[in-house]
C-alpha cells in the first residue's frame, strides 16, 4: 500500500477561516484526513512534511490564461506542457488555457493538437475557446467574430475531447440561442464576455447555460443609449442581478477599478467571485516586449497589463491581457480590496473550482478531495506546491529558469 504523506504544523486555509496547528494526511493523490493534530493520528511509516506554521491552502485554479513565462498556449502542445510545469511556481494546480480564435481553425485541428498534450504539472481542466462566437474583438484578432454554426460547435467539442470545450460567447451573437444547448451540454457553463448586449439577450443566454462572466467589466460595453440622459442597462446589470452567474476579474489595478470589484462582491457574495490572470507570454518575466499571436505587447513593470506597442498603430496602448501570476493576483486582492487572505485565496481556489463543476475534486482541503495544495509564506508567496499529492514545485530547490 502507498505510504501516507503527512503535512504537519500547518495553518490550514478553509473557505471561511484559517485553522492553526492542523495536520493533513494524503495518500494516492487524495486527502485522507485533515484536522487538529491531536485528532489526526500519524501512521508510523508516514512521509513527513513539517509546514513550520506556514499557510497551507488549496491549489489555485486559473479560469483564463493565455500564457506565462516564455510560453503561449497558441504555440502548441509543447507550450501547454511547459505551462503546466511552470504554473505550480505560482501556486496553480488547475488551469483553463485560452485558445485564440484563429488557432481553432476551420477543422478544429489545432484544438485536437492541444488536447493531445501530456501535462506533468498543473492539471488542464479544459480548453477555453475565446472565439469565434463573439461580437466584439477587444484585443483578439478578427477571427473572433464568427458566424453561427452548430456544426463548428460540435467539431470543436469533439476535437477537445477528452477535455471539455468551454465556449466564450457574446450574448448578442446571432443564433446563439440555438448554439448554447450544445455548448453547455456537458454541464460546464459558457462564459459571457466581449459584449454590448442588452438585458434581454443576456438573460436569455443565462437561461440557456451561460452562467459565468470572464474578465468581467473588460470589453463589457453598455448598449446604445436610446433616451438622452438615461443610462441603458445591459449585460453588466443583468449579470450582477442574477445570483446564478459567477464572475471573474483581472485584478492588476488597471483592468478594472477596485470599487467595481467591490460592487460585484456585494452583489454576488463571497462564493461567486473569482480571480483570473488572463496572463500573456511574458508574465512572471522582467518588463519588456513579447510576442502575442504575431503582435507585439509590452509590460511596463512586473504584474502590469500587457499593452500593444506602437508597432500596431490601430491598437497602440490598448490592453492585451496581463502580466499577472495567480499569487500576485491574490496579494493584489488583499491590497486593493481590503479582503483577508482567506477570502482572497477562496477567490483563487474554491470559487473557480465550482465554476468548472470540480467542487467534489479540488478547491478545498477536506477528505476525499484531490491533494492539490500550496504552502505559502506570510506574504502569500508559494513555497511548495503539490498536484494530486505529488510535489511539483519547491522554492528552495527550484533552480530552473523560466
Amino acid at each position: 500500500m502507498t505510504p501516507v504523506f503527512a503535512i504537519t504544523n500547518a495553518r490550514v486555509v478553509l473557505p471561511d477561516r484559517i485553522e492553526l496547528g492542523w495536520t493533513v494526511l494524503c495518500r494516492d493523490g487524495r486527502i485522507l484526513n485533515a484536522g487538529p493534530a491531536a485528532g489526526v493520528p500519524l501512521p508510523g511509516d508516514a512521509l513527513m512534511e513539517d509546514a513550520r506554521g506556514a499557510l497551507l491552502a488549496p491549489g489555485f485554479v486559473d479560469l483564463h490564461i493565455h500564457g506565462c513565462g516564455e510560453h503561449l498556449v497558441d504555440d502548441g502542445p509543447a507550450a501547454l506542457e511547459a505551462l503546466s510545469s511552470l504554473l505550480p511556481r505560482y501556486g496553480v494546480t488547475t488551469f483553463l488555457p485560452a485558445v485564440l480564435p484563429r488557432m481553432a481553425g476551420a477543422d478544429a485541428s489545432f484544438v485536437a493538437e492541444l488536447a493531445s498534450a501530456r501535462p506533468q504539472g498543473a492539471r488542464v481542466a479544459g480548453l477555453l475557446l475565446e472565439g469565434p462566437f463573439l461580437c466584439i474583438t477587444g484585443a483578439l484578432p478578427q477571427e473572433a467574430l464568427g458566424a453561427p454554426d452548430l456544426r463548428r460547435v460540435r467539431q470543436l467539442k469533439e476535437a477537445a475531447a477528452p477535455l471539455p470545450a468551454v465556449f466564450a460567447v457574446s450574448p448578442e451573437f446571432p443564433g446563439l440561442r440555438d448554439l448554447l444547448p450544445e455548448m453547455t451540454g456537458g454541464g460546464i457553463p459558457a462564459f459571457i464576455t466581449h459584449t454590448r448586449a442588452g438585458v434581454e439577450d443576456t438573460q436569455t443566454a443565462i437561461e440557456l447555460g451561460a452562467r459565468h462572466a470572464t474578465h468581467f467589466y473588460d470589453v463589457f460595453y453598455a448598449p446604445p443609449e436610446t433616451d438622452p440622459g438615461v443610462r441603458p442597462a445591459g449585460a453588466v446589470e443583468a449579470i450582477l442581478a442574477d445570483e446564478r452567474v459567477s464572475v471573474d476579474f483581472i485584478l492588476d489595478g488597471e483592468h478594472v477599478h477596485p470599487v467595481a470589484v467591490e460592487m460585484a462582491l456585494r452583489c454576488k457574495g463571497p462564493g461567486r467571485v473569482c480571480l483570473i490572470t488572463d496572463a500573456n507570454r511574458g508574465a512572471g518575466l522582467p518588463p519588456g516586449k513579447y510576442d502575442f499571436g504575431g503582435r507585439t505587447v509590452e509590460f511596463a513593470h512586473p504584474g502590469a497589463p500587457a499593452r500593444f506597442t506602437a508597432d500596431h498603430p490601430e491598437l497602440a496602448g490598448g490592453l492585451a491581457g496581463s502580466g499577472l501570476t495567480m499569487d500576485r493576483a491574490i496579494r493584489n486582492a488583499v491590497r486593493l480590496l481590503g479582503v483577508d487572505a482567506t477570502q482572497a485565496i477562496r477567490m483563487a481556489s474554491t470559487n473557480p473550482a465550482a465554476v468548472l463543476g470540480l467542487q467534489t475534486e479540488t478547491g478545498r482541503i477536506e477528505p476525499g478531495l484531490r491533494a492539490d495544495l500550496v504552502l505559502l509564506d506570510d506574504d502569500l508567496t508559494p513555497l511548495k506546491t503539490w498536484v494530486a499529492g505529488k510535489l511539483v514545485y519547491d522554492k528552495d530547490r527550484d533552480l530552473d529558469s523560466m
